[in-house]
């Protein structure tokens, strides 16, 4: 882990582009259980824009997320997008309504591929992951299909998410994947060892749910109270935590709210102690 006043790495997508170590998440933009068109469009885009303006060079998003509305709307705020900024998308889950996701890597991966690069209007997406592993066929021809995609020139890079350290390795031997995106925060620290093997293989990893705090934000808590000594907010010294963690870190928190945007990038300013580190770290 590096020190409170080592040097900040970006991840590098493989033999892609260099991108922040903060990036954004663009799940929360759309309807309610991520159904739908936005409450507010104007709201959306305009924090979209935000996003752009303020350095952001990576948004996530994923055709599943609306379904399609996150990526239309990435497209009606930025496009032409600015030089440097890197959209990713992910295929292999189906929705039918708010809240329901099916995995679903059959079919489906090329005919979503075809609608996101539509609806971002693209030629190319730069980083193309495998939303999750379906668990009917093997990841292998999973991987295989985003093979045929980038020897297509429709996606540049490969990544995998709601993957096992055992499913990263399969699907290593059938692309090079240059990120892995798992659920991690001071809760969930499931993919810790998934991290490590990242880091040795100059895989960027990318935490979604990076704000989830629980019982760990009660008043008077450690995670409070170096907040407080930060004067920041604990979402905040939870982000900072995360960068701290490893150089291959790269956060994607999500909001619909501009306050919200602005209080996670300021995150990236904070500099914890090796002693901070040793209290969060402790389970």
């Amino acid at each position: 882990m590096p020190g409170p006043n080592a040097p900040v790495a970006l991840p590098t997508l493989g033999n892609g582009p260099t991108v922040g170590r903060l990036g954004f998440g663009a799940m929360r933009i759309t309807g309610r259980g991520v159904w739908g068109p936005p409450p507010d469009e104007g709201e959306a885009i305009a924090l979209l824009r935000k996003v752009a303006d303020s350095g952001v060079t990576f948004i996530d998003t994923a055709d599943s997320y609306g379904p399609g509305f996150s990526e239309t709307l990435i497209a009606k705020a930025l496009w032409p997008y600015p030089a440097g900024l890197v959209i990713a998308s992910k295929g292999g889950m189906t929705r039918t309504g708010p809240g329901y996701w099916r995995v679903d890597c059959r079919p489906h991966l090329r005919r979503a591929c075809a609608e996101s690069l539509r609806r971002l209007r693209l030629e190319c997406i730069e980083l193309y992951q495998l939303h999750s592993v379906d668990q009917r066929m093997p990841i292998e021809d999973s991987i295989g299909a985003l093979v045929d995609l980038q020897r297509e020139g429709k996606i540049r890079c490969i990544g995998v998410s709601n993957v096992s350290a055992a499913e990263l390795s399969r699907a290593r031997k059938v692309a090079e994947i240059v990120s892995v995106q798992n659920s991690h925060n001071l809760q969930d620290r499931s993919s810790d060892a998934l991290i490590d093997i990242c880091a040795d293989g100059g895989i960027a990893f990318i935490p979604f749910y990076p704000l989830a705090k629980g019982r760990l934000a009660r008043p008077d808590s450690p995670l409070a109270r170096i907040a407080e000594r930060h004067r920041a907010t604990p979402a905040q010294i939870a982000l900072a935590w995360q960068l701290h963690r490893s150089p291959v870190m790269l956060p994607i928190p999500g909001t619909s709210s501009l306050a919200h945007f602005e209080e996670n990038i300021g995150a990236a300013s904070i500099r914890l102690s090796a002693e901070e580190l040793r209290t969060l770290a402790a389970p």
